[in-house]
């Protein structure tokens, strides 16, 4: 939800010579439909069960870094999971930078396209609220504020390597 997962997983990945792999992107690879198209024809349950298939699939490959959706570690097994099979990082972001993230991206994103700012703001804070407990789950966190522009970027990843040598 706007936190970085994909600004820093890409990025992070080809410096450490690993491969990426945005969740998301691979469902609707291997589906053959969006997300929202996934969602409209078989319903949330269905997708949520699709990600959960994907997420062990991707976790097949070696040397990589999966990129998984905001949802991701609040259905079935996925955070124990995810935690039994490799280095799990919560990027966390505040509220105000979600919120501005989210508004300069709110054509793209179909859960928010079509709220106000106020509507956006509250949902933001109920779906960290709702969220909050499963992303504590991870095994490291990390402030997701700071990827804003390149500089910081190559910051963040610096520390994502140190978390991942000294792991």
């Amino acid at each position: 939800m706007a936190a970085g997962k994909t600004t820093l997983g890409a990025p992070l990945a080809a410096s450490m010579n690993l491969s990426f792999c945005d969740l998301d992107a691979y469902i609707e690879e291997n589906c053959h439909k969006t997300i929202s198209q996934i969602f409209a024809d078989s319903g949330a349950d269905a997708f949520r069960q699709i990600e959960r298939d994907m997420l062990h699939k991707a976790a097949q490959t070696d040397n990589v870094v999966i990129s998984a959706g905001g949802g991701t570690p609040l259905f079935f097994d996925n955070m124990e999971f995810m935690n039994s099979v490799g280095t799990t990082i919560f990027l966390d972001a505040s509220e105000p930078v979600l919120l501005r993230r989210l508004l300069e991206a709110s054509a793209t994103r179909p859960l928010v396209a079509g709220k106000s700012r106020e509507q956006l703001a509250e949902f933001i804070h109920m779906e960290l609220a709702a969220r909050r407990r499963f992303y504590q789950e991870s095994k490291y966190t990390v402030c997701a504020d700071r990827l804003e522009n390149l500089s910081q970027i190559q910051d963040t990843i610096g520390l994502v390597k140190t978390i991942l040598t000294n792991n």
